[in-house]
Parts: C-alpha cells; sequence; structure tokens
C-alpha cells in the first residue's frame, strides 16, 4: 500500500469537510479501500454520519472502529460521547467519559463538560453544576470559561425558575 496516496486521499477528505460532502465522501472510501482502519478516515466518516446525515448507529460504529484501531486519537472521543448521549446510550456514554479522562494529553476540561452535559441529559441538574464548575477548573481559555459559565447559569434557571407574580398579587402589595 503507498501510504502517500492514502494520506493525500485522508487530506483531500479533510480539507473538502464539511463543505464538499460529495467530495469528502469519494476521498474517505478511496482512503478506506486502501486502509479500512485508518483512524483519521474512520472519525470523520462518523463525523459525517452524525452531523450531516443523522445516523448515529453508524456513526457510533465508526467512532469504534477509530478507537479500536488507534486508542489515543483524542479527537474520536468528543463527538463520540456527543454521538451517544444524543442516541440515548448514557451508560456507554458514562463508561467512554470514565475511560477518556485517563488519556494522555486529552483535554479534561471538554471531557468533565461531556459529563455535566451527560447528567444534564439524565436530569441530574446538581450533578450536572457540579460537573462544569470542575470543567471550568481546567479551562484555559476565556471563551471556553465563558461558555461553561453559560451553561452553569441557564441549568441553575431550570432548576429554580423564576416565579411570576400575577399582577393581583403586585396591587395587594402596593396598597398594603
Amino acid at each position: 500500500m503507498d501510504t502517500n496516496l492514502l494520506n493525500n486521499y485522508v487530506l483531500k477528505a479533510i480539507d473538502a469537510y464539511p463543505y464538499e460532502l460529495e467530495e469528502t465522501v469519494e476521498n474517505l472510501n478511496y482512503a478506506l479501500s486502501y486502509e479500512a482502519h485508518n483512524a483519521y478516515a474512520l472519525y470523520l466518516m462518523g463525523c459525517l454520519h452524525a452531523e450531516h446525515i443523522g445516523d448515529y448507529e453508524k456513526a457510533k460504529h465508526y467512532f469504534a472502529e477509530a478507537l479500536a484501531s488507534k486508542m489515543d486519537f483524542q479527537k474520536v472521543y468528543y463527538p463520540y460521547i456527543l454521538v451517544l448521549i444524543w442516541n440515548d446510550d448514557y451508560e456507554e456514554a458514562q463508561k467512554l467519559i470514565d475511560f477518556a479522562i485517563t488519556v494522555k494529553g486529552i483535554d479534561r476540561g471538554t471531557i468533565w463538560f461531556f459529563q455535566g452535559v451527560l447528567y444534564e441529559y439524565e436530569q441530574h441538574h446538581k450533578k450536572a453544576i457540579k460537573a462544569h464548575k470542575k470543567a471550568k477548573r481546567f479551562g484555559y481559555n476565556d471563551g471556553f470559561i465563558n461558555q461553561v459559565n453559560s451553561e452553569i447559569s441557564r441549568i441553575k434557571k431550570k432548576i429554580n425558575p423564576k416565579k411570576k407574580t400575577s399582577k393581583r398579587k403586585k396591587k395587594k402589595k402596593n396598597k398594603k
């Protein structure tokens, strides 16, 4: 197998994604025909199925194959966790989060952020807030920290929605 040709197809797919989906798929199919276990091609195929086709089962398959091929391929963990959450595979998502946090060099802030997302999907709002606060401690840029802060405030609003007082109650208070 000529790895230069394989790399060319993968790079062409990366360049075309997400704007030229037909070209992306064509190059990914060529790349996977040269090497069926190419982690980057499998990862990109999983992203394509998750984000554009909406076939989460196929996306899960491609992400799992990419991780089986290269366990330390950090880029796979983030969309794979999201796909598992979107597909209501919460136990599987929790297992992947638990493993991902141990991967050397992974962005732990992002993993803790996804832990918070998982807790929120499971309706464990207080745990979600704690996970997001932990994500904030691992954050290294203001954009990420601002995003986490907005998530925390949004979840707090879910827990304690503002009570709307009726006009009658306001009038009664004003008369007294």
